[in-house]
């Protein structure tokens, strides 16, 4: 599923239906090296700009090879008990949610930064960062995992 996203405060999330991200994921560690908030419900992933920003969120049946044109690579797990991922903007209204239908269960949800042009929409050229394609690859997963960044990108990269 391609995305186009608003990513208010330099952010959107995917979470389950029935679940709210509080931002307690943000800790001086993901922000810093993860660049991805996790929470319980669901997980929030910074963005170079307070803008509009392109993404895809796609299944897979197990873990598909790294993008080899990513600048940075990261992996939380994504609990889904409602099968149902909303993709928002912290300041989208319900009717502006992105809803992807799954199998509930625990999923791995990788999230690779792609260095792209600007999104194929209207967005503010006033605003200053990289435009990324933050691609979202979910799968399966049997049991628990702690965040693991796979491919660690610069320490200054947003703006």
């Amino acid at each position: 599923m391609h995305l186009v996203v608003h990513a208010d405060q330099r952010q959107f999330s995917l979470r389950d239906s029935a679940s709210r991200l509080d931002g307690s994921g943000w800790t001086a560690l993901a922000v810093e090296s993860h660049r991805i908030g996790p929470e319980p419900g669901g997980i929030a992933i910074a963005t170079a700009r307070s803008d509009l920003v392109e993404s895809s969120v796609t299944t897979f049946p197990s873990a598909p090879p790294v993008a080899a044109d990513a600048e940075h690579v990261v992996e939380a797990d994504l609990p889904v008990p409602s099968g149902k991922i909303v993709v928002s903007g912290p300041a989208d209204y319900p009717s502006q949610e992105k809803l992807l239908g799954v199998l509930p269960g625990l999923y791995r949800a990788r999230v690779s930064y792609v260095p792209a042009g600007p999104p194929p929409v209207d967005w503010n050229d006033h605003e200053y960062g990289e435009h990324y394609r933050y691609v979202v690859e979910l799968w399966p997963a049997s049991s628990e995992s702690d965040v693991e960044v796979l491919k660690q990108g610069a320490s200054v990269w947003d703006g």
